[in-house]
């Protein structure tokens, strides 16, 4: 298994995110997984279940390039829910 947070593979879109008043583009599922995992598991806790498939689907497009597209996805899904895009 591939270690999805050094993973180069690029999603299908890339997301623009406003952090702190910056603007942070996502391109890679490397920088999707940092994103999701380097907050605490309580900034993501209203969102268990959308958080939980969206690093799932990261991990495995980290081995498999094919997944990129249901990881994509998935991490729009809890991007919207959590009003983050």
């Amino acid at each position: 298994m591939s270690d999805a947070s050094n993973s180069e593979t690029p999603l299908r879109t890339i997301f623009e995110i406003s952090l702190n008043g910056k603007t942070v583009s996502i391109s890679t599922v490397g920088q999707a997984y940092r994103f999701l995992t380097n907050f605490s598991s309580v900034e993501w806790m209203e969102f268990r279940s959308l958080h939980a498939d969206a690093v799932r689907w990261l991990q495995g497009a980290a081995d498999n390039a094919i997944l990129t597209v249901p990881a994509t996805d998935a991490v729009r899904a809890l991007f919207v829910k959590a009003k983050v895009l």
